[in-house]
């Protein structure tokens, strides 16, 4: 274990799987204790069994992020087992796999309300506890597709899109009005990772590489444990100067 986060604690959200848990995984080595969540009780339970048996801290929650008392419930567990809280990372998200036109008023609401509202409804219930303890940072995930469209046809998923698109902003908008209770807000953009997110066999089989690498600048997919790493210096303080920020991890994804 290193000691980046040495003494802090983290709350994260969507923590049972792919980036989630691997960023839980990460701040876990780096020092802090976590408060791993996910809607699914049982792979939060996972992720927690694993840092532990790594020997480091950490304890599970339930917690559907629409849903605000799930998400106090969480926070007051926090506070019971550690007294303090310095960390926020907003990583739930889902996506469901309609176009345009066939894209009905619950599944827009679904997406919205989990990978927006839910990020809001976090970073307003834990951001009392993390300016009690002295302040700390946030991370929200977006993605590439918060700028760009990504699509291999001629449908795309607009609800996902719009829902991705509002985090930047979301995260600015935070980033002014918490700077007074000494919490930074930014967030990461990851590019194509290979989680079961995405069509696991797909991205990372050769054909959906040649595919991928006409945009990508580093020649390979990327990895949930990429998306960590940057989560990882956003909150630490070698990033103290950073805030507001959207920071793109994605093999050069935008750079074409």
């Amino acid at each position: 274990m290193t000691t980046v986060h040495d003494g802090k604690i983290a709350f994260i959200t969507g923590a049972g799987s792919g980036i989630g848990r691997e960023t839980a995984m990460r701040l876990a080595r780096d020092g802090a204790a976590i408060m791993v969540t996910d809607v699914n009780l049982e792979l939060a339970e996972s992720t927690a069994s694993a840092i532990v048996e790594a020997g480091g801290s950490a304890r599970a929650a339930a917690v559907d992020v629409r849903d605000r008392p799930a998400i106090e419930a969480a926070v007051d567990a926090t506070k019971e087992e550690w007294g303090a809280l310095h960390l926020l990372v907003n990583n739930a998200g889902l996506v469901t796999q309609h176009s345009f036109r066939d894209l009905t008023d619950d599944a827009w609401d679904l997406v919205l309300d989990v990978n927006l509202k839910g990020q809001f409804l976090v970073a307003q219930t834990v951001a009392p506890l993390i300016a009690a303890s002295g302040g700390g940072a946030i991370v929200n995930l977006s993605t590439v597709e918060a700028i760009v469209v990504v699509t291999s046809g001629a449908t795309t998923q607009p609800h996902y899109n719009a829902s991705k698109g509002g985090v930047p902003m979301l995260t600015k908008a935070l980033a002014i009005e918490l700077a007074q209770d000494n919490i930074r807000v930014n967030c990461v953009a990851p590019g194509p990772i290979a989680t079961d997110f995405f069509d696991y066999d797909l991205v990372t089989s050769d054909a959906g590489l040649d595919v991928m690498k006409q945009r990508l600048l580093v020649p390979r997919v990327g990895l949930p444990a990429d998306i960590a790493a940057a989560v990882s210096f956003l909150l630490s303080d070698d990033a103290s100067f950073i805030d507001g920020v959207q920071l793109p991890v994605d093999g050069g994804w935008l750079t074409r």
